[in-house]
């Protein structure tokens, strides 16, 4: 059969029809069998491509953890505590108020913060050959000692657990902005829920592991320990001032006992004999009623710090082994020559057209 395009003889419709069309599939057909050749190059020259990807390509490896902030409310009965606390001058702290910088999308942008990362390399995490801070295990990751060989300056430069630092600083900077472009990615899969993934890819395993949970757990520490600070400053108040009138309170008690010893039967004429003891009596109901309320407006304290500590529960951790993109042997041969094989179609099928349009 021609590989001569097949075209509709003049008069007919600007129509194709389906023989038209079959009939010039079969011409592309035709065609392209006698280029057999060219075929048979670009898919294994395609395979060839493939096997080189499988051997020399670094396997990456994704660590994903996705979580939620869990928050409790704090209305109802709490609220009305609060009020009647505040009646005494308490102020119960945090009372109400909403989740502030962390609301919404912020939370995605917080964990992408210099901050937090520059906190995140410079955490030390238990490796099982022996604990490291994260950034020594990065600069080893990406063999940045060897370069720094040459440099006098980052000869042997070892990273502290600090910041001011000028060089670390200027390192952790190119680091921070490496490991926010190409390795780390913090998304909400569902616009509509409030769960959050972060993944963090590269080519050490364990370091991918350990990095996703320790920016986690440092996320989730600063959360807590910023929306609970006025809720526990107060209660450190008030725990101080329990304190304070317990002792006084224990003064006074002591001070009655030492004047009940000091005059065990005072004489009813002398009624100066018994003014001591009365005093510190007076002292000792007034501390009293004293320690009653702030012991209940402390019991208060605790509650509201209680359900001000919101929780970041986590969903999904990442588990060993991780997800990777390694391309197996057989697997990067079979895709290497299938994609040589679209291209060179592609290619023949163009100059088929090409061919037609020429021939009209």
């Amino acid at each position: 059969m021609s590989d001569k395009p097949i075209q509709q003889e003049s008069g007919q419709p600007d129509e194709v029809s389906l023989k038209i069309l079959l009939l010039n599939f079969t011409a592309f057909f035709v065609y392209a069998f006698k280029r057999w050749r060219v075929i048979a190059f670009f898919v294994i020259f395609g395979a060839l491509i493939g096997l080189a990807v499988s051997l020399f390509k670094k396997t990456q490896y994704t660590a994903s953890l996705s979580f939620v902030l869990e928050e409790q409310s704090s209305g109802g009965s709490l609220g009305a505590a609060a009020s009647i606390a505040a009646q005494f001058g308490i102020n119960l702290g945090g009372m109400g108020q909403s989740a502030g910088f962390f609301k919404e999308d912020n939370i995605i942008e917080f964990l992408k913060s210099r901050a937090m990362i520059n906190q995140t390399l410079l955490s030390e995490v238990a490796f099982p050959d022996e604990p490291r801070m994260l950034v020594d295990r990065y600069v080893g990751l990406k063999r940045l000692r060897d370069k720094w060989e040459n440099e006098a300056r980052l000869k042997g430069f070892q990273f502290k657990d600090t910041i001011g630092i000028y060089l670390q600083d200027s390192l952790m900077s190119a680091f921070y902005k490496d490991i926010v472009n190409n390795h780390l990615e913090v998304s909400k899969p569902d616009k509509r829920l409030n769960i959050i993934e972060v993944r963090f890819e590269s080519p050490d395993e364990l370091f991918s592991k350990a990095f996703v949970e320790t920016l986690i757990a440092n996320a989730s520490e600063f959360y807590i320990r910023t929306r609970t600070k006025r809720a526990k400053e107060n209660l450190d108040v008030l725990t101080h001032q329990v304190d304070s009138v317990r002792k006084e309170l224990n003064d006074a008690i002591r001070g009655v006992a030492s004047a009940t010893d000091a005059n065990p039967n005072p004489n009813r004429a002398f009624q100066s004999l018994r003014v001591p003891s009365q005093l510190h009596t007076v002292d000792v109901q007034a501390n009293t009623e004293i320690l009653k309320e702030l012991v209940a407006n402390q019991e208060l304290a605790k509650i509201t710090l209680r359900n001000e500590r919101p929780i970041i529960q986590a969903l999904d951790q990442p588990i060993l082994p991780l997800e990777n993109d390694k391309i197996g042997k057989a697997k990067g041969i079979v895709i290497g020559g299938f994609l040589g094989g679209i291209i060179v179609g592609f290619g023949l099928l163009g100059a088929f057209l090409y061919r037609r349009i020429m021939d009209e």
